[in-house]
């Protein structure tokens, strides 16, 4: 699906007054009916990571961590069932899944034996059965299940995603007939950078060529796209030639202005592609026709 940047713009400003749990969407999809819901979830989820990275270094603070700390000690004393980190995520504006990890890194500071190395907190907060305070191991798995931005649950329906989207990609050329090459082949050739699919004979689509295709199971605002040109796009366009993007949850029509230089994007897998096998036919059936008509005219 793609949004004019006005169209664009309308749905990100909306999201400020929104938080990053699952009720939101709810609100999203009211205020805009006629967006899909996947198309919504991912301008979401990519606004508020940006929030996220702007506001990150002050929620870090050491003693802002500690207020929040003394805060969740009180709050669990008085109200021990309540979902304590949630309201407080919900207090202080930032992501439950984040908002339990640095009150995790900061209670394992009072646990004797315990060691709070990141391979110890990314263990933590994708099983919290692991966490020795069953209260707070409690709290987190709220966070986790509540938030729909950040968190391990999150990582994991994200990789499934963009897997699922690759494996749609992959059955879309195999009915094509298209040869290609994937990531892990390429990777044995000695490539370290490649595009999810090499076209071993490229096509053409909507009059241009295209040597290689990018799936992104992602809309495609104006931040994201940028960064994927100067870090992915431009290098495959160097080493691979004129190539295709598919945003499969949409991206901002104003966007698709490298067509000319070799970067084409599309919302959907094209079903106008033309091969060099029926680029011959059709030029042969042409020449056909020429002759054919020459041949009435000479009667």
């Amino acid at each position: 699906m793609k949004l004019s940047k006005a169209q664009y713009d309308e749905i990100a400003l909306f999201i400020t007054t929104l938080r990053p749990t699952r009720q939101c969407m709810r609100q999203l999809k009211d205020r805009f009916p006629g967006q899909s819901q996947s198309t919504l979830l991912s301008i979401f989820s990519q606004e508020y990571q940006k929030h996220v990275k702007r506001t990150h270094w002050k929620h870090h603070a050491p003693d802002t961590i500690e207020i929040y700390y003394k805060r969740y000690i009180q709050d669990i004393k008085a109200h021990p069932t309540a979902p304590v980190l949630l309201n407080l995520s919900n207090k202080v504006d930032f992501s439950p899944a984040l908002v339990a990890r640095i009150i995790l890194e900061r209670s394992l500071q009072d646990q004797d034996g315990v060691t709070s190395t990141k391979q110890t907190l990314n263990s933590m907060m994708r099983d919290p059965s692991l966490i020795p305070d069953p209260v707070l191991a409690n709290q987190i798995n709220q966070c986790i299940f509540n938030d729909c931005c950040n968190g391990p649950l999150v990582d994991c329906i994200k990789h499934s995603i963009g897997h699922e989207h690759e494996v749609l990609l992959r059955e879309k050329l195999l009915e094509k007939n298209l040869a290609f090459l994937d990531e892990d082949q390429l990777r044995v050739k000695g490539y370290d950078k490649t595009p999810d699919f090499i076209l071993e004979v490229p096509v053409a689509i909507e009059g241009h060529v295209v040597h290689w295709i990018e799936s992104k199971a992602s809309f495609g605002d104006e931040s994201s796209h940028r960064m994927y040109l100067q870090d992915q796009f431009w290098s495959y366009w160097n080493r691979f030639g004129p190539g295709l993007v598919i945003y499969w949850y949409g991206f901002i029509e104003e966007l698709d202005c490298q067509r000319d230089r070799g970067i084409l994007l599309k919302d959907d897998f094209p079903s106008d592609i033309v091969t060099l096998h029926g680029y011959m036919a059709l030029e042969e059936e042409q020449a056909g026709e020429g002759k054919s008509q020459k041949s009435q005219e000479a009667l």
